[in-house]
């Protein structure tokens, strides 16, 4: 069953607008550096503290996580950043095109990560893990929320729209257009009966976030290892999570783009697709269901329809639609065997439209561009529950949890045992 805890959380007494920032992995060095230009509060200062080191600087370097700490530690100092007196949960909403999803920011334990009661559905690389536990380890906290989700649950949402009735503590719209609004639960009451109902339910999900999940294990699993008596309780062994309701989330298409057909003509391609394809020009830019994707190729929208028999369909991996054009046109057809590390092929977010694959294309800089119909959520989770990885790139969730506006801190009689 899934413990969710109470904590003491770090978070702004004001500016929560300034403060709060977009994922440290969403942006890179340099637009950091504009975003945070002329506002010393920004949590881009914690999260990719290299903007406050000269150009050049390696984001990886002991320096950067010497910054972070340093920079963490003047916000609380400063009062910019102030810790609560007693632990609490938190609420979290964010409103995109007026569809809202609640989530519950907790403290969740990196055992039940490692025993599979919290389930992945991703790889990671070994270079963002240990990028993720050196912030960790630097700061004593998890500042970045990994984004969780659960079956929806009757109970907690009866519970969570009387915490919606009350006051706010903040409620303000970024600069992309979504409000993000915050409640502090610190009623005992609620806060049992929040532990209670997820004690009933038996597994998590992680939506996004993998690298920051398995950062907080390898920091957690460091210091277990040199500190055997401690009890399974203490605080390094849970991290920051921010946890919604499955039936609320809004997962986008991830598309593809790729250089050249790999030295065939495009006669040639369209003819070596009919192979597992039937290909239309239909003119639609967005596939119209699953099985089914849009290219975008010499001027001209085309359908691709999955033919029978061309994937397993009783297979949770072998069925995702990221899965049948990898194994049915990019590897055999454009030879792309790895997408994480192959140059030729790049992936564009379903939040920036399929006019930013059509540009991409008529400017010359790519060949070909795929449109996906968005993995859903019971697809991750059949993925999930297999024990099973889905391919890369293939869920794009919307809106994005900002940081800043709660950190879980370790307890002081932790921070030394690193």
């Amino acid at each position: 069953m899934a413990t969710v805890k109470p904590f003491k959380g770090v978070r702004p007494v004001k500016d929560f607008e300034k403060i709060a920032c977009p994922p440290y992995d969403v942006i890179n060095t340099q637009e950091a550096r504009e975003m945070a230009q002329g506002n010393p509060v920004s949590f881009l200062h914690i999260d990719k503290p290299e903007i406050d080191l000269p150009e050049g600087t390696d984001p990886y370097s002991a320096e950067v996580y010497a910054k972070a700490k340093e920079n963490f530690d003047k916000f609380l100092s400063q009062g910019i950043l102030k810790q609560d007196e007693k632990p609490c949960f938190y609420l979290y909403a964010q409103t995109m095109a007026n569809r809202t999803q609640y989530g519950l920011a907790a403290a969740v334990s990196t055992l039940e990560y490692d025993q599979g009661i919290i389930r992945k559905h991703e790889l990671t690389r070994k270079d963002k893990e240990l990028d993720r536990s050196k912030h960790v380890n630097a700061l004593n906290a998890t500042t970045g929320p990994v984004f969780l989700t659960y079956p929806d649950n009757w109970e907690l949402d009866e519970l969570m729209a009387g915490i919606i009735a009350q006051i706010p503590v903040c409620s303000f719209m970024s600069d992309d257009g979504i409000r993000h609004t915050f409640w502090v639960i610190d009623d005992q009451n609620d806060i049992q009966k929040i532990e209670n109902i997820f004690q009933q339910i038996p597994v998590l999900y992680i939506a996004d976030g993998h690298h920051r999940s398995a950062a907080a294990g390898n920091v957690a699993a460091m210091r277990r290892k040199k500190n055997p008596q401690d009890k399974e309780d203490a605080s390094y062994n849970y991290f920051l999570a921010v946890i919604f309701p499955s039936s609320q989330l809004f997962i986008m298409d991830y598309n593809r783009l790729v250089k050249d057909l790999n030295g065939r003509t495009p006669e040639e391609f369209i003819e070596a697709l009919k192979k597992d394809f039937f290909v239309q020009a239909t003119g639609l830019s967005k596939p119209p269901r699953r099985h089914t994707f849009g290219m975008f190729f010499g001027g001209q929208w085309y359908t691709l329809t999955a033919k029978k028999g061309s994937f397993n369909e009783d297979d949770p991996v072998s069925s995702l639609d990221v899965s049948i054009l990898q194994r049915n046109v990019l590897q055999p057809l454009l030879n792309i065997g790895d997408p994480r590390t192959d140059k030729r092929i790049d992936f564009v977010g379903g939040i920036r439209g399929v006019a930013e694959l059509e540009r991409r294309v008529n400017n010359g800089e790519f060949k070909v561009a795929f449109s996906m119909y968005p993995t859903s959520i019971e697809e991750l989770m059949k993925v999930a529950d297999a024990k099973l990885i889905m391919p890369p790139k293939s869920t794009w969730f919307e809106p994005k949890l900002r940081s800043g506006l709660v950190v879980y801190k370790y307890d002081d009689k932790d921070c030394q045992k690193k």
